[in-house]
């Protein structure tokens, strides 16, 4: 069974950085896309950023362009989701995805039901 286990969030004052990783319990996910999400309570699970099984394709969500990037690391089995300009409203529990679909490029898998493993989730927090 994969399991998927985040890290590196905490708490950063606006206009900071974070980098956040996923780490994976198997090999295998080396062929799955991979994504992250977030979520603040009340709310919907919202799409961050995908990135197909290679690392050679990724699509982010509109307010996350520019200052988000997702990348992969097969020999770590290793996600990541570098942070840049963070601001208040990026406050949530991010989340680590893998879809489990072979040499999946991740393209078009935006809901959270598109996705088959989860983990924990670290909360990141961004003060003003």
């Amino acid at each position: 069974q994969v399991q998927l286990v985040e890290s590196g969030g905490g708490l950063v004052q606006a206009g900071g950085s974070l980098r956040l990783s996923c780490a994976t319990s198997i090999g295998t996910f080396s062929r799955y896309p991979m994504a992250w999400f977030r979520q603040t309570p009340g709310k919907e699970r919202e799409f961050v950023a995908t990135i197909s099984w290679n690392g050679g394709r990724t699509h982010y969500a509109d307010s996350m362009k520019g200052r988000f990037t997702i990348s992969r690391d097969h020999a770590k089995n290793m996600v990541y989701l570098q942070m840049s300009s963070l601001k208040p409203e990026d406050t949530a529990v991010y989340y680590c995805a893998a879809k489990r679909e072979v040499f999946g490029s991740g393209a078009g898998y935006y809901l959270p039901s598109d996705y088959d493993y989860w983990g924990q989730g670290t909360q990141v927090t961004v003060s003003s």
